[in-house]
């Protein structure tokens, strides 16, 4: 797999939108190792996409986290 740490996100999800249409696409005409083979691309685009949220939340400071506590 080619080195995609440098995509920004809109390129990411570009790539990914492009890769599901082709794995639909392999899915249609039975090609199950062409299927594997990028089910195992696409893991490999969105855990980059996750990795780039993280940083852009950390980046921005937004918290995760939502206080449930009665603070009466």
């Amino acid at each position: 797999m080619p080195d995609i740490s440098n995509k920004s996100l809109e390129e990411l999800q570009t790539s990914i939108a492009d890769l599901t249409s082709k794995l639909s696409f392999a899915h249609r005409m039975g090609q199950s190792f062409m299927v594997n083979q990028i089910q195992m691309v696409l893991e490999g685009y969105k855990a980059e996409v996750a990795k780039k949220m993280d940083e852009l939340y950390k980046k921005q400071n937004i918290q995760t986290n939502i206080n449930i506590n009665n603070t009466k």
